[in-house]
């Protein structure tokens, strides 16, 4: 499995960001040129989506996956997937089940070489707080994913607040289990702090300052490097990448920064997003020194 040994923030790139082309105009293969195009070496994908024949793949569609990786210079850094309490008609399920379907995408992730997880739970409202039992699912699944190697992270994406209660119960676990294999991705969509006249934001959402992730810095194993608007001039205009990116070197943050772009314009005729993600790495090398 081909390694990068760069420390400190490093570039990637979230295949989500493709989804418009996806399948369409665009192959797995396609998704891993791009990356190493870019000069990037980290990549996320969604399991259900980027798996062929999710969550079994073939023993042939993993060895191609591993050969991908080789070919095109590229880490697995984070597996993107669910915990999906609604699989089941007429009921919600157990704790039991979901620390079942959680293992079996530990297992898979494993296999695939991540070590970073993006567990998505089930949320209860708007806020995007998790479902009550979150802690008994997570502590479940906590010994075999210390096996694995593997470290489950929710994501912290807008309307949430770093400084707000669902990221200090995360903290608050975290301290208490004494876990490595629990952490935290977050969203650069918490930062944002310009939108334009009449677009629409959530009332609960205020954005939070590059200075509030220092806390958080030994429980983050990840970020999205979530981008709104890259300029001409290689600037991204809604949130401020710059300050972001200092705290983290500043601080010795030692992770990847995943490219994600999941503006409706993508959906558009014509509109490739590779274009904007090439902007979005110009300015990162820049921001990085890389």
């Amino acid at each position: 499995m081909f390694t990068y040994d760069r420390k400190g923030p490093k570039r990637g790139i979230a295949f989500y960001s493709y989804s418009a082309e996806y399948g369409l105009t665009k192959t797995l293969e396609d998704c891993f040129e791009d990356t190493h195009d870019m000069g990037a070496h980290g990549i996320e994908i969604l399991a259900n989506t980027h798996i062929e024949n999710y969550p079994y793949p073939s023993d042939a569609w993993v060895e191609n996956w591993h050969r991908l990786c080789e070919k095109y210079e590229v880490v697995p850094v984070e597996y993107g997937h669910w915990i999906d309490s609604h699989v089941i008609r007429g009921r919600e399920l157990t704790t039991e089940e979901s620390i079942e379907m959680l293992e079996r995408d530990i297992r898979l992730a494993h296999r695939l070489g991540f070590t970073v997880m993006r567990t998505k739970m089930p949320v209860i409202n708007g806020a995007l707080e998790p479902v009550e039992n979150w802690r008994e699912i997570i502590r479940g699944a906590l010994p075999l994913a210390e096996k694995m190697n593997v470290r489950m992270c929710p994501e912290i994406h807008t309307p949430s607040n770093l400084k707000g209660k669902m990221v200090q119960d995360y903290v608050e676990f975290i301290k208490e289990t004494g876990t490595r294999n629990f952490g935290l991705n977050i969203d650069f969509s918490v930062f944002r702090n310009r939108f334009k006249e009449g677009e629409w934001k959530s009332p609960d959402f205020e954005p939070n300052k590059p200075e509030d992730i220092i806390p958080l810095l030994p429980y983050i194993y990840c970020c999205h490097a979530k981008f709104i608007n890259m300029s001409d001039d290689f600037e991204e205009t809604t949130i401020p990448y710059p300050e972001i990116i200092k705290i983290l070197q500043d601080y010795g943050w030692d992770g990847y920064l995943l490219s994600e772009y999941e503006g409706a314009d993508k959906y558009e005729d014509g509109y490739e997003v590779g274009q904007t993600l090439r902007k979005q790495h110009i300015m990162m090398k820049r921001l990085l020194g890389d």
